[in-house]
């Protein structure tokens, strides 16, 4: 059952994390809204499952049309709303695309991120109301900086999406310590799941092994498959956003497993799962390379298990594996309406 007031305010509840953490809240017995954008495709596949999966009419998923560049609809979400919580998960994320689209990646991530706080400011000051708030934080934002990286590791952002992202983070910072507001910055690193963007290389490698595999695709093609990433499983960090606003002081956080892999290691991991090597199918294009790449991240998570009790359960290899076998049953799927 729905616990009274107990509402909950999702930015980017379309997304990945937005659509886990959306699940979790509902099974916590919060009421939850989710802010979405106005589009000619509302992009809610991700979601839907969870109308129709809804046992109790009185624990309801609500969506609002608003849009981080637009001050006055988060304003008005947030009166109408009333959250005691509320994470802010929308951004333009594709670390790639924030080289072809910089000023837009800012308004997004980083004055979103300050019209958010704006908004947050103004509704307490006028209703008196607690609201604790999570900042979603990235690892690029460390960027060169020396690993492993944890809460204290200065950042070198090397990106539009990352250098958006740092402040972001530190407009956070400002807002607690002006305002006395409760906000947490959560420093997350790479985390996977069948539900990541097609756009983003884990998804991109299982989604065309599937492909593969069932006569739908001869190549895959990738851009610099060296660089190393600490991977995790998406449901188990959403869990970690919720745990920091359960906390009675609000702080910054990094989650991650520890252990970082190469894109290489993800191919190997991948395609031999399926009895194939990837050297036959995948091609290097140099188009798909950053500007500046990004060669090593890994975080030390050693801070949230102390104080929030969290740690990652899901190995690589498990999570590879899921993804693979997920995308494998979607190619199947997708190649028998192309044959009926």
């Amino acid at each position: 059952m729905p616990i009274k007031n107990k509402r909950a305010l999702i930015s980017g509840i379309t997304g990945q994390d937005g659509s886990y953490l959306a699940e979790l809240l509902l099974d916590k017995g919060y009421e939850v809204h989710g802010i979405v954008r106005r589009t000619s495709n509302c992009n809610t596949q991700r979601i839907e499952h969870i109308y129709k999966n809804l046992d109790n009419p009185d624990s309801r998923l609500i969506l609002h049309h608003g849009d981080l560049t637009d001050s006055n609809s988060l304003q008005k979400i947030i009166h109408f709303v009333k959250p005691i919580e509320i994470y802010n998960l929308a951004a333009q994320s594709h670390v790639k695309c924030s080289f072809d689209q910089p000023v837009y990646t800012a308004d997004v991530v980083a004055m979103g991120a300050l019209r958010l706080l704006d908004a947050v400011r103004e509704y307490i000051q006028r209703s008196d109301h607690l609201v604790k708030v999570y900042q979603a934080c990235s690892s690029e934002m460390f960027g060169i900086s020396p690993s492993p990286q944890s809460e204290i590791t200065p950042f070198h952002p090397r990106s539009p999406y990352a250098v958006a992202k740092v402040s972001a983070y530190w407009h956070a910072i400002n807002y607690k310590e002006a305002y006395g507001i409760f906000i947490c910055n959560g420093i997350l690193f790479n985390h996977e799941s069948p539900r990541r963007g097609e756009s983003f290389v884990t998804r991109k490698i299982s989604r065309a092994l599937g492909r593969i595999l069932v006569g739908l695709q001869d190549k895959l093609i990738l851009g610099n498959i060296d660089a190393k990433r600490d991977w995790g499983f998406a449901p188990e960090y959403v869990n970690a956003m919720w745990l920091m606003l359960q906390q009675e002081k609000p702080d910054d956080f990094v989650i991650a497993t520890g252990i970082s892999h190469s894109v290489k290691e993800f191919l190997d991991t991948a395609f031999s799962y399926k009895g194939l090597d990837w050297k036959n199918y995948v091609e290097i294009n140099s188009k798909h390379f950053r500007p500046s790449e990004v060669e090593d991240l890994v975080g030390d998570h050693g801070k949230a298990k102390r104080i929030l009790g969290w740690n990652p359960q899901v190995t690589f290899k498990e999570l590879v594996h899921m993804m693979v076998d997920f995308d494998l049953d979607l190619a199947r799927q997708e190649k028998k309406i192309k044959t009926d």
